[in-house]
């Protein structure tokens, strides 16, 4: 699976396990910085695959909520179906 398809599958996967999960907890648990985490949220919100919302957390701080979108559980279908097509290839 290419680098980029890898770490959007597991973005979105994360995301969908744990919509209110923060950039600072996805980036320590895909072992990337925060910043890369950052990035591709953003193209992920761009492409029209998650959607944020804002919520006030336990310590009265402003959080974030990552929702997938129709568009965005397509999408992990797809790699998905992609990422088994190449393996079945390979076997």
């Amino acid at each position: 699976m290419p680098d980029n398809e890898q770490t959007t599958y597991r973005l979105i996967k994360a995301l969908e396990a744990n919509p209110e999960i923060s950039q600072r907890q996805l980036a320590r648990g895909m072992g990337i910085s925060l910043g890369k985490v950052n990035y591709c949220l953003k193209g992920l919100l761009e492409k029209g695959l998650i959607k944020v919302r804002n919520f006030r957390n336990s310590q009265n701080k402003l959080a974030y909520a990552y929702l997938l979108t129709p568009r965005g559980i397509e999408a992990k279908a797809q790699i998905t179906s992609r990422y088994l097509k190449r393996r079945m290839e390979e076997y």
